[in-house]
């Protein structure tokens, strides 16, 4: 709402009177501003009627009614809290300060999807809790923290602060992610220059050592514990260690193939930092996922582990609904806040539901257009693992996400990586961590494990999901493809069909790849998903005496309902009755049964067998 109209909002209201939101709403609500009426879920206040209330109440407000036309920038992509804090719209986050000081935890790992906040959060307690030679208490002064008292406010400025990001630590071999790591923790040694002059006389050599690489790996690995030994000794205090997107180099060593070296040595490391260590006064770490106990955990004293289930700390990642509806009235934009919860609200973590805060940001400094911003935020390459080893039963449920089901899920909230694609239950738990899907309500605790309904979160999100992960499924090669299998499929165009799936198998899947029938299910449903605006499109589902492999219903009456029916064999002499069978199969079963019970009588039934890169098809109507 512009401020030269004749209304404002009951956020913009309590902003220019110095109140909250909520006590704007009560007057609203007991009538003690004139002319005050609802729009939507929103309180709208006359500037009239607000500006005789400030005079009659005694105060001036906080801005001028009419003139607020001086905003803050969004910070898009800046992670420095001094900087953000004071020189941008900052939504205030640091009572999570005040929760880490109550809990009293030696060790915290908080897992939210990429782009929620994480690494802001982080360095603002580093920037909190850190010894400088400048006063960071300014950066406090008029944040919720600073009013929780004079406990919370003697840890400002208390200890060293060892801050390590992994999140660049993406390379192709364990011996370049090594040297990366090993850079990483080079640069933060070097930026405690305390530890240059005549005080590290005993840490000289192996700073030198450190910085030219002839550490050897066990003594790489206990760099952390060193590192917070000499910090201790010469602030002659404990240490705090904060380390970002700790499973970054643990993601890219199971998608390259050197997940062994990577957890063995993150393993030591973190132990050598984190567990009985004399010299910490408590860590706190953040990743997408955790790894499991069993693999990088069990040299650790039981961290707590924070995941998008727990309500406690929901709040601190991600956008709530009052901060967006704060976020809207500062950059006077309250009429879009229906816009906004259609594309980027949705999540639950814990009972709280939150905004997508990457979005929400680049939406307001976008200019208010509303588009998929958090795609191609991060590479993801982990599922692409998952779904190249989809099973017709993960395809079945993929297929209800897309047609916006929700699908049903026993969590495994500790994922070990190298048996992240053995089940359906560690596919959705991955894909819930990872930000693509949301519970509906609280998970139920069962005798069998933690039993939660998932769905897409909002339109981004479904957007997204059928561009980007599709993509992985497609293998970002399909595109030349995909118009004509579209072609192949309105044209029942059988020789066509088999030429587009053989063209696209040869340039786009590796001879393993096509070990399962599961497989070739699972590519087929991504590569006919861009039908999904004319058809209905089911998945291993029941119909007459069976269950048929794919099922598409057309929306409109001109066109015909099909069935697709999918065999694999490792012999490819045998394709074409592997293909006639799956034909029988279709007639036999009479899986056309449910598509004439919904009154469609043209229907087209393809016979598709597959083996390695060939593949046959027939049809039959």
């Amino acid at each position: 709402m512009e401020k030269n109209g004749k209304v404002i909002s009951a956020s913009e209201a309590a902003e220019l009177a110095g109140m909250t939101s909520r006590r704007i709403t009560g007057m609203c609500r007991e009538g003690k501003i004139d002319g005050a009426f609802r729009k939507g879920r929103n309180w709208m206040i006359p500037v009239s009627s607000f500006k005789r209330y400030l005079e009659e109440s005694g105060r001036t407000g906080t801005n001028e009614t009419e003139e607020h036309d001086s905003v803050k920038p969004l910070a898009i992509g800046n992670t420095s809290y001094a900087e953000v804090s004071s020189e941008c719209y900052y939504v205030d986050k640091t009572l999570l300060i005040r929760d880490l000081i109550d809990d009293r935890s030696t060790v915290t790992l908080f897992t939210r999807p990429r782009r929620f906040g994480k690494t802001l959060a982080l360095n603002m307690i580093k920037t909190y809790f850190e010894k400088t030679d400048e006063d960071t208490s300014r950066y406090f002064r008029d944040r919720k923290i600073w009013q929780c008292g004079e406990k919370y406010r003697s840890y400002q400025g208390k200890y060293p602060v060892i801050m390590l990001t992994f999140k660049d630590v993406k390379y192709d071999s364990w011996e370049d992610t090594r040297e990366s790591l090993r850079l990483v923790i080079a640069d933060e040694f070097k930026r405690h220059t305390e530890l240059s002059g005549e005080y590290a006389e005993n840490a000289a050599e192996y700073a030198e050592r450190l910085e030219n690489g002839t550490l050897s790996d066990v003594e790489l690995s206990r760099t952390l514990m060193n590192l917070t030994k000499l910090l201790a000794e010469y602030h002659d205090s404990k240490t705090v260690i904060l380390i970002d997107e700790y499973d970054t180099p643990i993601q890219q060593g199971y998608t390259r193939g050197f997940s062994g070296e990577v957890i063995s040595f993150m393993r030591n490391f973190l132990s050598g930092g984190l567990k009985d260590n004399p010299y910490l006064a408590f860590g706190v770490l953040t990743g997408i996922t955790r790894v499991s106990k069993e693999n990088l955990f069990s040299g650790l004293n039981n961290p707590v582990v924070n995941t998008v289930l727990e309500k406690k700390y929901s709040t601190y990642f991600g956008f709530t609904e009052q901060e967006v509806q704060d976020m809207a009235a500062y950059y006077h934009e309250t009429d879009k806040t229906d816009e906004i919860r259609f594309w980027y609200d949705g999540y639950l973590f814990g009972d709280t539901r939150i905004y997508n805060p990457w979005s929400v940001a680049n939406y307001f400094a976008g200019g208010c257009a509303a588009k998929p911003y958090w795609a191609n935020t991060s590479e993801n390459e982990i599922i692409r693992e998952i779904l190249s080893g989809l099973t017709p039963e993960i395809a079945e449920e993929l297929e209800k996400v897309m047609q916006n089901e929700a699908v049903h899920a026993s969590l495994d909230m500790e994922v070990v990586y190298p048996q992240i694609s053995d089940g359906n239950d560690t596919v959705f738990s991955f894909l819930m961590m990872a930000g693509y899907l949301t519970p509906i309500g609280m998970p139920e605790e069962t005798e069998i494990g933690t039993i939660a309904s998932l769905r897409l979160p909002n339109a981004e999100v479904r957007r997204i999901f059928n561009t980007e992960i599709l993509s992985w499924i497609r293998n970002g090669q399909a595109s030349g493809v995909i118009p004509e299998i579209e072609k192949a499929v309105y044209s029942s165009d059988a020789k066509r069909l088999e030429e587009a799936l053989r063209k696209y198998m040869i340039s786009s899947i590796s001879y393993y790849d096509g070990a399962a029938e599961g497989f070739y299910h699972g590519m087929m449903l991504g590569l006919i998903a861009s039908l999904s605006s004319r058809y209905y499109i089911r998945s291993n589902r029941e119909s007459g005496d069976g269950r048929f492999d794919i099922q598409m219903e057309p929306k409109t009456g001109n066109l015909p309902g099909i069935l697709m029916e999918f065999k694999a064999s490792s012999e490819k002499e045998k394709l074409s009755e592997l293909a006639e069978n799956a034909l029988k199969q279709i007639t036999e079963k009479e899986y056309y049964r449910e598509l004439q019970q919904r009154g469609v009588r043209d229907i087209v039934m393809y016979g598709i067998s597959f083996s390695g890169k060939d593949v046959f098809v027939k049809l039959s109507r």
